[in-house]
């Protein structure tokens, strides 16, 4: 893929060393369910209390959620009789081919670069902790993260790999419902705001997404067992997760209840910090949240309508989705674990809105600078040649 974008040789180096580094993730995500426990296990070895089928055949587990992860889950567990660690090698190759999308649409889209401690974010945000150990097991988190990054792209040359959107649509619908409803109606509006697409390819392709969604709504509402998406529902919705996480037993829960909006959208997006550590996880978790803080300072500063305009439309999609759900789970997770992992799916596009803003002015920068450096060259040209005509 690096070579069919034409990228240089040291990003698809990169590349080779992210696959590497995934596979031990992929390794270390095994020893820490195995030790520390998780869904991801119960996955594989259909321990689901959740969900329980007598006589249990591959097409009984089909189904949205849990269900499918588990219907995913069966030929190889069951039939093949394949080990955990294989499980989670299997979901991570889909987890690391999201970065891979990711990461070459940034190298081919991104006008320069930028450095924060002499360190420079690209290729460097793509060695994030949290960014391959959510997506390097079995579980919902993989197939999302996957399924986000591959409609993304898709939609980024919507012309050409329209139909890898569907699919990829399908597979984040199927594992998590509401993230599925939320990257539709997210695409359509980026694709309604764009500037880079025709009026009327703009309105087929946001009537599509209207109509999607509208045909996805009723089936979040069943999976979610809401009765509608009215205000009021959403709250009691939200107050029923809080409650449910905020017992004794969950060793990192914080009192989300009793928060300020302003604090419980902080709490999502920057905790925890390094006073919250709990392990070694949430540790190196704090490096990456200190960084997202201070990048979210450059974006007043960098924000400007042109950036805006000429943003890719991956970011543009990747960011609106990120807004609502953002919404949505600061208002419903109070568990710092779950939060890291659920947030894995969406912040990674926030990071890059921020880089993109900082990039794009940086080489607005350069640009102006080297018209500069152009016009005065010009100008002494002039001048050397006024002298020339003027000498005897």
């Amino acid at each position: 893929m690096a070579r069919k974008f034409k990228l240089p040789y040291k990003y698809e180096m990169h590349l080779h060393y992210l696959l590497f580094y995934h596979v031990f993730f992929s390794m270390f995500f095994t020893w820490y369910i195995l030790n520390f426990g998780g869904d991801s296990y119960g996955y594989w070895k259909f321990g689901m209390e959740q969900v329980i089928i007598r006589d249990p055949t591959w097409m009984k587990y089909w189904g949205e959620s849990t269900k499918f992860i588990l219907w995913l889950c069966y030929i190889p567990s069951q039939v093949l009789g394949l080990g955990y660690l294989t499980g989670n090698i299997l979901f991570g190759f889909l987890g690391f081919i999201g970065i891979r999308y990711i990461f070459v649409m940034v190298a081919d889209l991104f006008p320069a670069n930028h450095s924060v401690l002499n360190i420079p974010l690209f290729p460097t945000v793509f060695y994030f902790l949290n960014l391959h150990f959510w997506s390097a097991g079995v579980g919902k988190d993989a197939i999302s993260f996957w399924g986000i990054a591959w409609f993304l792209f898709a939609l980024q040359n919507y012309r050409s790999r329209w139909w890898q959107g569907l699919i990829a649509l399908f597979f984040v619908y199927m594992a998590r419902p509401h993230m599925g409803l939320a990257l539709l109606s997210g695409a359509g509006i980026a694709i309604l705001l764009g500037s880079e697409i025709k009026p009327t390819i703009k309105i087929v392709l946001g009537s599509a997404a209207l109509v999607g969604a509208v045909y996805l709504s009723s089936s979040t509402l069943e999976s979610l067992r809401l009765e509608d998406f009215s205000l009021e529902t959403l709250e009691e919705f939200s107050g029923t997760k809080v409650r449910d996480l905020s017992t004794g037993n969950v060793g990192s829960g914080v009192n989300l209840a009793s928060y300020s909006w302003p604090v419980k959208l902080f709490t999502y997006m920057f905790r925890p910090l390094f006073v919250d550590a709990h392990n070694i996880v949430s540790f190196f978790s704090s490096f990456e949240n200190a960084l997202y803080l201070w990048l979210s300072f450059f974006i007043y500063r960098n924000w400007t309508p042109e950036a805006i305009r000429d943003m890719p439309l991956f970011i543009k999609a990747g960011m609106i989705t990120f807004i609502p759900v953002t919404l949505a789970f600061m208002n419903s997770l109070s568990n710092l674990g779950i939060v890291m992992r659920m947030k894995n799916m969406t912040m990674i596009y926030f990071l890059l809105f921020c880089f993109f803003l900082i990039a794009y002015n940086k080489h607005l920068r350069i640009l102006r600078a080297q018209e500069k450096i152009r016009y005065y060259q010009r100008r002494e040209e002039i001048i050397e040649a006024k002298k020339r005509a003027a000498a005897p």
